[in-house]
């Protein structure tokens, strides 16, 4: 028969620890969230350093064909283009380039005042795309500053936050579910950042170039946007291609975890492709390249998923004859 007051005492027990643990949960959170927050101020006070990064892919639209050749003017500090030209005009041009810049000033010829344009040599950073970034509103500034200040501090602070969370969660592991647990986020980490690697310096460039030709294929003007829009825009094809590289990451746990097998893998690979490509039009632009560029990687970890599965397989019925062998 059970000692009531012992019962009592292990329930008091058990609210105790529940209590300790949520308590060491907001813990976690409190700090996590003050070092974010001292990121972001940092971030903050140095968002104009950050935003050039945002630009990055927009000043590499061109970088996979030749660019078009382009004219700009300066009067003062104020910068008028680069338009673009017909190729047939930079003929005289010596050394055929395809990019000019031109000082636009005033000078005095035989007492009267007259136009003048001075030859500037090219910069090598310039943009060979026609696209200004512009705020519409006046508090749009403010808000862009905000949200490109708390894009950056999660990363800035995530090995803070990260290690926060994991003082509250790796004590509840055992030795070795803390060791798979660190291959399978090491994993998960690596493929994240392929994903954002290859959306940042091939995807994006190729989606930001096909918007501007269907604009211009429409009629319409593509040579300024909101800055809020495009760093919208940016942000989340960033995040959704780091996302879906994930996925081979989800079907090798379900494979794991006994729910899928390497011969169903395989039999699902029509709809892996159909996925893949709605995937890949949900997350870029309305067009084929970017939504192909996509969803090739995806489809070819898919791939890589069928012949670990496979292995895994044939490691697991190697292990089950040795030790029938034995028995």
């Amino acid at each position: 028969m059970s000692d009531p007051l012992s019962t009592e005492e292990d329930e008091f027990g058990a609210r105790k620890s529940f209590w300790d643990h949520l308590r060491d949960l907001r813990k976690a959170l409190v700090r996590s969230f003050i070092a974010i927050g001292l990121a972001m101020i940092a971030c903050l006070l140095l968002s104009h350093r950050i935003m050039p990064i945002f630009e990055y892919p927009l000043h590499n639209i061109d970088k996979f064909q030749e660019p078009k050749p382009t004219v700009a003017f300066e009067i003062g500090d104020t910068k008028l283009g680069p338009y673009e030209v017909p190729a047939d005009e930079f003929g005289h041009v010596e050394g055929g380039l395809k990019q000019l810049r031109y000082k636009i000033g005033v000078d005095e010829i035989d007492g009267k005042k007259v136009a003048t344009l001075t030859p500037l040599p090219v910069e090598s950073t310039m943009p060979s795309l026609r696209v200004r970034l512009l705020n519409l509103t006046p508090a749009e500034a403010f808000f862009i500053a905000f949200r490109v200040a708390f894009y950056a501090a999660m990363i800035v602070a995530a090995p803070f936050w990260i290690y926060f969370m994991g003082q509250f969660f790796l004590p509840a592991l055992s030795v070795r579910e803390k060791k798979v647990f660190f291959q399978w986020l090491g994993w998960g980490v690596l493929l994240f950042f392929s994903g954002v690697l290859l959306t940042y310096f091939f995807l994006l460039p190729l989606a930001l170039k096909a918007s501007v030709e269907y604009s211009n294929l429409l009629g319409f003007q593509a040579q300024d946007w909101r800055a809020d829009a495009y760093i919208s825009f940016v942000s989340k094809l960033i995040l959704g291609m780091g996302l879906g590289f994930q996925f081979p990451v989800v079907v090798l746990l379900l494979v794991k975890m006994g729910f899928l097998t390497a011969d169903q893998l395989a039999h699902y690979r029509r709809h892996v492709v159909v996925l893949s490509l709605i995937v890949g039009a949900l997350l870029t632009t309305p067009e084929v390249i970017t939504q192909v560029s996509m969803a090739v990687p995806m489809y070819i970890l898919y791939e890589i998923s069928i012949l670990i599965a496979r292995y895994w397989e044939r490691q697991d019925r190697r292990r089950e004859a040795a030790e029938a062998r034995e028995v």
